[in-house]
């Protein structure tokens, strides 16, 4: 039945991906799949109001490319810093602290005392930021941009001095001093969030999936599915009754049409 449905629903994709293009913020992420006995992967592009799913052998560059979302990009992509997304230069990015809050989890358990307080540090600001309305005035981010980079110096300075050294939280730690604006995005832009927990929920769908059928047999069974969840993913972030929009899709209606319909 998705398989069917595809034909009438594959030509709203283009409709979203212009809303995504036009957007200030993209969540970009991607999460594997195995697809006819092979390793394969699903890549999201979304906001708040669309969503974007589409399966590629590949999960770097090539994939994004072919796929032809973030090529054409040009506002703020949100990720998780891996090496793909930096490459798009048209684009500003934001880095997703949700990952490094997990990072900084593992780093205290070893006992790293500047995990913690770079924690508190991150979770401070969110809050701070929220309060302000999603935005601090200059002065106050300088601020907070100082409390950074002090902690990041002295944990840099102790890791260095550390036998054997701890490569990994001296390169997690080297990496936020080298993309410290990408970092901190969060503070003065309102448009930017903390976290790219959007990509991750818009994902969860296809691991849902996955768990249940285990995999997909044929390429062609994955990409009418990416197809189905984005559209109804995207009804559903616009609180339409899935069921009568998904009837109204099928007999050649267009989703921009049924998003505006009262």
């Amino acid at each position: 039945m998705v398989k069917r449905g595809r034909e009438a629903l594959e030509p709203n994709m283009d409709i979203i991906e212009e809303a995504l293009l036009q957007s200030d913020i993209l969540h970009v992420d991607e999460t594997s799949l195995r697809i006819d006995g092979k390793q394969a992967w699903v890549h999201v592009a979304c906001t708040s109001a669309y969503t974007y799913l589409a399966p590629h052998a590949s999960r770097g560059k090539k994939a994004t490319d072919e796929i032809g979302i973030l090529p054409q990009y040009k506002g703020t992509m949100m990720h998780d810093a891996f090496g793909t997304y930096p490459r798009y230069t048209e684009a500003t990015h934001a880095l997703c602290h949700a990952h490094h809050l997990r990072d900084l989890k593992g780093f205290i358990e070893q006992g790293h005392t500047w995990a913690k307080r770079l924690t508190t540090f991150l979770l401070s600001a969110k809050q701070v930021v929220e309060q302000h309305g999603g935005s601090l005035l200059e002065e106050e981010a300088e601020r907070w941009e100082r409390v950074y980079d002090h902690i990041l110096a002295k944990a840099q300075y102790r890791l260095e001095g550390m036998t054997p050294l701890p490569k990994k939280a001296l390169s997690f730690v080297r990496r936020l001093q080298k993309r410290k604006e990408e970092a901190l995005r969060f503070l003065r832009e309102a448009h930017v969030p903390f976290d790219n927990n959007q990509a991750e929920r818009d994902l969860r769908m296809v691991k849902v999936k996955e768990n249940i059928s285990g995999a997909f047999r044929q390429e062609t069974f994955a990409q009418s599915f990416c197809i189905a969840r984005s559209i109804v993913s995207t009804l559903t972030k616009h609180e339409k009754n899935v069921w009568d929009s998904l009837c109204l899709l099928l007999t050649g209606e267009t989703i921009d049409r049924v998003l505006s319909a009262t």
